[in-house]
């Protein structure tokens, strides 16, 4: 009698496994669910019986890798309109506060955002759900951040929500109510966290709408004090935190987060060494943000051998946002991380399976194992490294979502 769902051979296998052979790989080998999680793994050879006596149906990879699903743990995929105007004026030679003044920037997409829908935010952002997925991407994360104030927030969050179950992807999602002074609190940066605090995190909590809350701590966003009042306020409601932390400048951000214990620490590119010494000692992720690096045309690397030589976690994701990394593609990024920030081909697929994973506190997904949640990709590729050097080429062959054939070989 078969004791599989589902059993995949003549596969190689990128297990992204630590501590052993490079990617975690496994040669001719064999993956198999069952009720949506990994049941076995190994080699074909070291199978319990003949494929069809193990599994009801049996699939050939054609020799395929077949890697975890991909993970992007950091995007703001719900927002209303785009900014590919200001785009143009960047380039025509406008500044950020020429933009600013013309009513662009983050104000524009949060205008744009409070006069929207939940319909016709949901309408833009399926699309580019759907555009991750087909490049392999089964779990990721949206953010608020667009409203800055409590309906638009909860709006921006519903309909994050709502595409999750759509979809075939684990959406997470994150309060980010601390991403910007709105307008009208313009100069008074301390009592818009007053409403954040006492307004808005308890009544996101009693929603159960968000996995997480975030901030900006940044000198045009909100200082180290401001953003400690949001992590008390999350965690006094049982929220884990994460952090934009220390983009622009040094404010300690990175040792801010690990002071609370945040899942991750994003963007990082002025992060100190005591900061990253911090983090380590935390467990907190760092996640870098090479799309929001390129297109912002930084030129401040972040402290990747600081991160390395102190055991941090790192991982990549698109930042996916109107305004400074317009792009929902996780293959593209796995190629800056590599080319902007010299990772190597394994750091980087390890960026966006295992360490992507902890940095959403998901610990049944990110790599193939026995017992982990059955979602993998099939790649037409020769070497994972590939998935780093082709830029701009999907090689999504195959994808598996909790078991279930989402795209077939």
């Amino acid at each position: 009698m078969a004791e599989w769902d589902d059993l995949w051979v003549n596969a190689e296998l990128a297990t992204m496994t630590p501590g052993g052979a490079p990617y975690g790989a496994v040669s001719d080998g064999a993956i198999a669910a069952r009720d949506g999680d990994i049941a076995w793994i190994g080699k074909v050879a070291d199978l319990p019986a003949a494929p069809g006596d193990c599994a009801r149906t049996v699939h050939d990879a054609g020799g395929r890798w077949i890697t975890p699903g991909l993970i992007d743990c950091h995007t703001h995929l719900v927002f209303g309109g785009n900014r590919a105007g200001e785009f143009e004026m960047r380039l025509n030679g406008a500044s950020y506060a020429d933009i600013a003044r013309a009513g662009g920037g983050i104000v524009s997409t949060m205008r744009a955002t409070r006069e929207a829908d939940d319909e016709a935010l949901f309408a833009a952002a399926l699309p580019k759900l759907r555009h991750l997925l087909a490049e392999g991407v089964t779990t990721l994360e949206i953010k608020s951040g667009y409203g800055l104030e409590l309906e638009a927030e909860l709006k921006q969050l519903r309909v994050a929500r709502r595409l999750g179950a759509q979809v075939a992807q684990t959406v997470r999602t994150t309060f980010l109510g601390a991403h910007a002074v709105p307008p009208e609190y313009d100069g008074r940066p301390g009592d818009y966290i007053d409403i954040v605090v006492e307004r808005m995190i308890p009544a996101v909590a009693e929603s159960g709408l968000a996995d997480a809350v975030d901030a900006f701590c940044e000198g045009i966003g909100f200082s180290p004090s401001e953003t400690e009042r949001v992590f008390d306020a999350a965690r006094a409601h049982g929220l884990p935190v994460k952090l934009h932390a220390d983009q622009l400048s040094d404010l300690g951000g990175a040792a801010l987060a690990a002071r609370h214990r945040a899942l991750s620490a994003d963007h990082l590119e002025h992060a100190s060494e005591d900061g990253i010494k911090a983090m380590a000692a935390a467990g907190t992720v760092a996640v870098l943000l090479p799309g929001a690096f390129y297109t912002l045309r930084d030129t401040t690397v972040p402290p990747i051998e600081g991160l390395r030589r102190h055991g941090v976690g790192i991982a990549l994701a698109t930042d996916f946002n109107p305004g400074s990394s317009p792009s929902p593609s996780l293959l593209l990024m796995l190629n800056m991380g590599c080319t902007l920030f010299r990772l190597t081909p394994e750091e980087a697929l390890a960026g966006v399976t295992r360490v992507a994973a902890r940095a959403l506190g998901l610990a049944d997904r990110g790599t193939l194992e026995a017992g982990k949640r059955a979602d993998f990709v099939l790649w037409d590729i020769g070497h994972p490294a590939e998935l780093s050097y082709w830029c701009g080429y999907n090689a999504c062959a195959g994808i598996v979502v909790a078991g279930s054939v989402v795209k077939p070989v």
